[in-house]
């Protein structure tokens, strides 16, 4: 089964963090990388640009409508992922639990995704 591991951070408190702190971060995430490449876990992962370079796209009234900015006002933004393959939950837990972000305040989103159709 895969899961999306998604980052949530609040990007202010992010700048905010002192330049070495973020290096430290950094260095923890390449290491926490190598591991799951290593464990035969890692699928993909990414780290997307600040939300001030999101563009939304809606559809209203049958035109589509695009939107500068994030389609959420929330605290913290999607800022990567990682997509990992797992036996089950609690192992997808598990790694996720092991995300440097989490120890300077990040949260991350644990979600299955659903098997590809058949077409």
């Amino acid at each position: 089964m895969q899961y999306m591991l998604m980052c949530c951070f609040d990007e202010e408190a992010w700048e905010a963090l002192p330049e070495t702190r973020k290096a430290a971060i950094m260095q923890e995430t390449a290491e926490f990388i190598r591991s799951i490449v290593r464990s035969g876990h890692y699928r993909a992962s990414a780290r997307l640009q600040p939300t001030a370079t999101t563009t939304t796209v809606r559809a209203r009234n049958g035109r589509l409508v695009t939107t500068d900015g994030p389609f959420a006002e929330t605290r913290e933004q999607l800022g990567g992922y990682y997509l990992v393959e797992c036996g089950d939950l609690d192992e997808a837990l598990s790694i996720a639990g092991r995300v440097p972000a989490l120890r300077a305040g990040g949260a991350i989103e644990v979600r299955p995704l659903l098997p590809p159709p058949a077409w």
